[in-house]
């Protein structure tokens, strides 16, 4: 009875083209963000705390590796990910593939920043950028841990720049 109810849910979910149980929900400007701590492709574990008083974090929630949005997408960042390093921020690419996935897509891409192994989707559902797929969603998280850019689909590079102050600003 449980599973037909819960099937019921998420087929008028579907229907409603909606991701189910507040996975839609942007999380606010000005708010912490919620830690996690991940498998990368680089074989290292990437918490978020590790960064805070340090750096600019921004994660890019992307549906799929070897896909062409998401390549475009990612390899923008690549092309100008000197002028994230200049603003004393990181990049990580975030996704459910598994290690070897990511690994072989950052290589083939020749990505300089690592890419999050988010298996079951946890963190991206903690980011409201869960559902049956992950949502393509960029954060922005401030030195103090706290949400500072937050934008749905492929926003520019400029503009995720923009929202993180250098190092004397």
């Amino acid at each position: 009875m449980r599973q037909t109810i819960a099937a019921a849910i998420m087929a008028a979910v579907i229907v409603a083209g909606k991701p189910a149980f507040g996975e839609d929900t942007m999380l606010i400007i000005g708010k912490n963000a919620p830690d996690f701590s991940l498998p990368s492709s680089t074989g290292d574990t990437i918490k978020l705390a590790d960064f805070q008083g340090k750096k600019y974090v921004v994660l890019i929630f992307y549906p799929g590796d070897q896909t062409p949005g998401c390549t475009k997408q990612l390899c923008a960042i690549r092309d100008d990910y000197s002028q994230f390093e200049k603003k004393n921020a990181v990049v990580f690419g975030v996704n459910p593939a598994d290690k070897e996935s990511h690994k072989a897509f950052a290589a083939k891409q020749h990505y300089q920043f690592p890419l999050l192994v988010d298996k079951g989707k946890m963190v991206a559902a903690k980011y409201g950028a869960g559902g049956i797929m992950v949502r393509r969603t960029v954060y922005v998280i401030d030195k103090e841990g706290k949400i500072a850019f937050a934008q749905r689909g492929m926003p520019s590079d400029a503009e995720i720049l923009a929202s993180i102050k250098a190092d004397g600003e």
